[in-house]
């Protein structure tokens, strides 16, 4: 078994860590708001630690879950950072949906430091955290990704090295404007069945089985119908990423015009007060218009 920091309770990190002390693991854990680590260490019997430097010291790898570009290099850089406290050949692991910017650059200084590293993002929403059943899409090193696997495995249900550093960021970007479009069509379909006077549940039942069928269909379509949009990812954290998306498209000379249009759909919604919604709520935007 190793020895991890987890950095990063939030929604996601919260259970994550939970499932690497229940694999065995000796973890210790570190968050801004230092009331959550301590008692996510009487949950679990782990440790807390009050800076990211002194949960990384001594430990085999330290995995972090962050919210955003400038969450993760303050947890990585500075005389508090992780990286000041990390021996040489431990692995940083990153499951923080950033830019391939910041992955590539954090990756350089690691490496500068005799660190690995690995950007490892993840898809699944919070009850593929709480349930341990991650997809988790990795870039780095082999020998990074081959000594941190059996690490991730303990939330991963499938976790795989998609290449060099910052490449497991542009599939996260990739599933995210997947997402995007698959939610929008459901909510038009769902939304033109209502205005028709369909059994939404009752097609579902049918189509779901065939090519239109998704995850989002089986998994949303009920509490779509319900108007229930407490379930998984927000709307604030998805305009996030699409704005990476987007603004990696741009420099790549990519062009995401559906992926632009959902991301201003998803604005709506904010203004509508739903930031916090998870991602299934464009159909209320639909609902409002009408």
């Amino acid at each position: 078994m190793a020895k991890v920091a987890f950095l990063g309770l939030g929604v996601m990190g919260y259970p994550m860590a939970g499932h690497l002390a229940k694999a065995g693991h000796a973890v210790t854990v570190y968050n801004r708001t230092a009331t959550k680590a301590e008692k996510w260490a009487d949950e679990q019997g782990g440790k807390a630690a009050p800076t990211p430097r002194e949960a990384a010291e001594g430990q085999d790898f330290v995995m972090a879950c962050v919210g955003n570009d400038d969450d993760l290099a303050s947890v990585c850089r500075g005389k508090d950072g992780a990286f000041a406290g990390m021996r040489k050949g431990a692995i940083f692991v990153d499951h923080t949906t950033v830019s391939s910017g910041i992955t590539t650059a954090l990756a350089g200084e690691a490496s500068a430091l005799g660190l690995g590293f690995v950007d490892a993002p993840v898809s699944g929403g919070q009850a593929g955290a709480e349930n341990g059943v991650l997809s988790i899409m990795c870039g780095g090193s082999q020998a990074d990704y081959d000594a941190a696997e059996p690490v991730m495995q303990a939330y991963g249900r499938i976790v795989k090295r998609i290449g060099e550093s910052g490449q497991g960021q542009i599939a996260k970007m990739m599933n995210q404007i997947c997402i995007a479009g698959l939610v929008q069509g459901l909510s038009e379909a769902l939304a033109f069945g209502e205005k028709a006077g369909m059994d939404g549940k009752a097609v579902v039942e049918v189509i779901s089985g065939g090519a239109a069928g998704s995850w989002q269909m089986v998994n949303r379509h009920q509490t779509m119908l319900d108007g229930h949009f407490e379930h998984g990812f927000a709307v604030d954290w998805m305009r996030k990423d699409l704005a990476i998306c987007l603004k990696t498209g741009d420099e790549i000379g990519a062009s995401l015009p559906v992926t632009a249009l959902i991301d201003q759909f998803y604005k709506d919604v904010q203004n509508m007060g739903g930031g916090r919604w998870d991602t299934s709520s464009l159909i209320e935007r639909l609902r409002r218009l009408s």
